[in-house]
């Protein structure tokens, strides 16, 4: 079984997961980490890292950021070409750069979450 932490307030990341969950078995557990402080104590990670970055736990391993696209996609066989192409190191190093990039920006946006 593979654990999906998301942020779920987020539109661009709710959208995404959204999609996947059409596609994929009950072999992806699928968690919200808005407010949720289960999710918390189950990775050890702070409510602010959460919303950071997505974090995947499998095989009771916590990964987090851009690696956790591959597991995804290594998961869903309708993925599973990305992750065939982006798990070669030069692609993956390119997808890290484009998914920090685009994390940052996502939780500038969705920071005032912290407030609640």
């Amino acid at each position: 079984m593979v654990k999906v932490f998301f942020n779920n307030s987020c539109n661009i990341c709710r959208t995404e997961i959204n999609h996947y969950k059409k596609f994929c078995d009950e072999g992806i557990e699928w968690i919200d980490v808005t407010s949720n402080q289960e999710a918390q104590k189950i990775t050890s990670k702070s409510y602010e890292q959460l919303l950071r970055r997505m974090h995947v736990i499998k095989d009771g391993k916590l990964i987090d950021g851009a690696e956790s696209f591959l597991i995804i996609w290594k998961n869903i066989p309708k993925y599973n070409f990305l992750y065939k192409i982006f798990k070669f190191k030069p692609l993956f190093f390119l997808l890290n750069i484009f998914y920090e990039i685009a994390a940052y920006f996502l939780f500038l946006k969705n920071k005032h979450l912290l407030k609640k």
